[in-house]
C-alpha cells in the first residue's frame, strides 16, 4: 500500500464485510472501502478520514489489479471508477453493480454467514438463492423507486452517505413501467421528495409528492399536470397523511390467490418476486395446521396474515400485531371477513406482554433493526412449536438468534434470498423451534 501523489492511497483489498465494502489495512488502521473486490488492488479516495476515528472510509477510483468477478457496472451512474473520472461521487444503491451476480451472491454468503457465526455463535453453509424468473442481468426488480429533487427542480439521487445530489436519467434497477413514466423530464421545482410504485394487479403506478416546505399550490398543480399514466397525491411525512390530487391513493398487489390493498406510503417487498417466494416460504417452512394458533408479527399489511388464516381455518386463530396505522387500517381492509383474524396495532412485546397469549406458531417479520430481546422473550413465552423468521439484515437477525439460544432454543432451517441483486443487501428466512434439552 502506498500512498499517491493526486490524493489516494494504493490498498490491497482484504475480506468483504457487512455493509457494502471490504476490509483494507493503511499503516495499521482499518479502512472500510466500498466499490472494490477481495483479492484486488485499487487506488482509493478517502471519503471519511477523521485523525481520531478508529475506522476510516473510502471509495475506489482506480483498479489497479483486477478481480477476475469484476465486470463493467450495469449503471454508470453508480459506476465509482467512472465517476471518478468526471471529478464526482457515484449514486449510492448499487454498490455491487461492479461484481458478477454469482460472485455477489458468494460474498453475501459470506457476509451472512459470519455473522451468523460471529453473533450467534453458529456455523452454517449459506447459498443465497437468486428470485426464479430473476433477469440474466440482475436489473428491472424494483417496484418502488424514491427519488431526491435538485435545485434544478429535476429528479436527483443522493451519494453513500451524503447530501451530495446527483441528476438521474434512469433508474436500471426498477422496472420498466417506472422507467416508463419518464418522470426524469418534469420539472419537480416546490417538490423536495418523489416516490414511485407499481402494483402487480395492473393498477397505474402511484406517485407521490413530497412539498417542499413553503411550496405554494400553484407550484404541486403544475407538477401534477406534467405527470402522465399515473395516479398522484400529495405525501406529509411527518403527519402521515396522503391527499388525493388524482386516480387513487393506493396500489393492488396480488399474490397467488389473495389480492392486497396497499395504501401509498404503505411496506411493500420491492422485488417485483419476493412477496410470492417468502409467502411459500413462510408456508412451507412451518407446515402450518388446521385449528393451530398462529400470530403473525410485525405483520403490515397482511401478506403472511392471509395465508395463515387460511391454513389454520375457521377452527384456528390469527393474531396479527403492527405498529403502523395505515398498516393495521390496510390489514383490517384485506382481512376483512377471516373472522379468526384479530389485527391489533401496536408494539409486538407490548401486545404479548398484556395478552398472554398460548400459540402453536409465530411468523416474524420485523424492521432492519429486527425484533430485539424483549419481543423475543414474549414470542418464547407463549410457547409455539416453531418460529419462522423473515429478515433483511444479517447482522440483527443473528443476534435475535443468539436471544432465542438463550431461552433454549435451535436455528432449525435457513434459506437466504438474493432479493437485491447489484447491492450488499439480502433476505433470509429461518425457522426456529425449542432445544430439545
Amino acid at each position: 500500500m502506498t500512498d499517491d501523489p493526486a490524493g489516494t492511497l494504493e490498498l490491497t483489498i482484504g475480506p468483504v464485510a457487512h455493509g457494502g465494502h471490504c476490509v483494507a489495512r493503511h499503516e495499521g488502521r482499518v479502512i472500510f472501502v466500498r466499490h472494490a473486490l477481495p483479492g484486488e488492488v485499487v487506488r482509493a479516495r478517502l471519503t471519511e478520514h477523521d485523525d481520531g476515528a478508529s475506522f476510516w472510509r473510502a471509495d475506489a477510483v482506480e483498479v489497479v489489479q483486477a478481480s477476475p468477478d469484476r465486470v463493467n457496472h450495469p449503471w454508470p451512474l453508480a459506476d465509482a471508477l467512472l465517476a471518478a473520472q468526471r471529478g464526482a461521487s457515484p449514486v449510492g444503491g448499487a454498490e455491487f453493480g461492479h461484481i458478477a451476480l454469482a460472485a455477489q451472491r458468494k460474498l453475501k454468503a459470506t457476509v451472512f454467514s459470519e455473522q451468523l457465526h460471529r453473533l450467534a455463535g453458529v456455523d452454517r453453509d449459506i447459498e443465497v438463492e437468486p428470485v426464479p424468473g430473476e433477469t440474466p442481468d440482475g436489473l428491472r426488480w424494483r417496484t418502488r423507486a424514491s427519488f431526491a429533487v435538485g435545485p434544478d427542480g429535476h429528479l436527483a439521487m443522493h451519494a453513500h452517505r451524503s447530501n451530495e445530489l446527483i441528476p438521474v436519467a434512469e433508474m436500471p434497477l426498477a422496472i420498466d413501467a417506472i422507467n416508463e413514466l419518464q418522470l426524469w423530464t418534469v420539472n419537480f421545482t416546490g417538490i423536495q421528495r418523489v416516490e414511485v410504485a407499481v402494483g402487480s394487479a395492473g393498477d397505474p403506478p402511484l406517485v407521490l409528492l413530497v412539498p417542499a416546505p413553503g411550496a405554494r399550490r400553484k407550484q404541486t398543480a403544475a407538477v401534477v399536470h406534467q405527470i402522465d399514466g399515473a395516479s398522484v397525491a400529495l405525501w406529509d411525512p411527518e403527519k402521515g397523511t396522503i391527499e388525493r390530487v388524482k386516480g387513487k391513493t393506493w396500489l393492488a398487489e396480488t399474490v397467488g390467490s389473495q389480492t392486497y390493498r396497499i395504501t401509498g406510503d404503505g411496506f411493500w417487498q420491492i422485488h417485483r418476486g419476493a412477496p410470492g417466494l417468502l409467502m411459500d416460504a413462510v408456508l412451507g417452512g412451518l407446515a402450518i395446521q388446521p385449528g393451530e394458533r398462529a400470530a403473525d408479527l410485525y405483520s403490515g399489511a397482511g401478506l403472511f396474515t392471509a395465508p395463515i388464516a387460511d391454513a389454520v381455518g375457521e377452527t384456528g386463530s390469527v393474531l396479527a400485531v403492527e405498529g403502523s396505522a395505515g398498516a393495521s387500517r390496510d390489514a383490517k381492509r384485506n382481512l376483512h371477513g377471516r373472522t379468526q383474524v384479530d389485527i391489533v396495532q401496536g408494539k409486538v412485546d407490548r401486545v404479548l406482554r398484556d395478552r398472554k397469549p398460548s400459540l402453536d406458531v409465530v411468523v416474524l417479520d420485523p424492521p432492519r433493526a429486527g425484533a430485539g430481546q424483549a419481543a423475543i422473550t414474549e414470542v418464547t413465552a407463549a410457547g409455539p412449536r416453531a418460529v419462522g423468521y423473515v429478515s433483511c439484515d444479517p447482522a440483527s437477525f443473528a443476534r435475535d438468534v443468539g436471544y432465542f439460544q438463550q431461552a433454549g432454543w435451535e436455528l432449525d432451517t435457513l434459506r437466504v434470498f438474493d432479493l437485491y441483486p447489484h447491492t450488499h443487501h439480502m433476505e433470509s428466512f429461518a425457522v426456529l423451534r425449542p432445544g430439545r434439552g
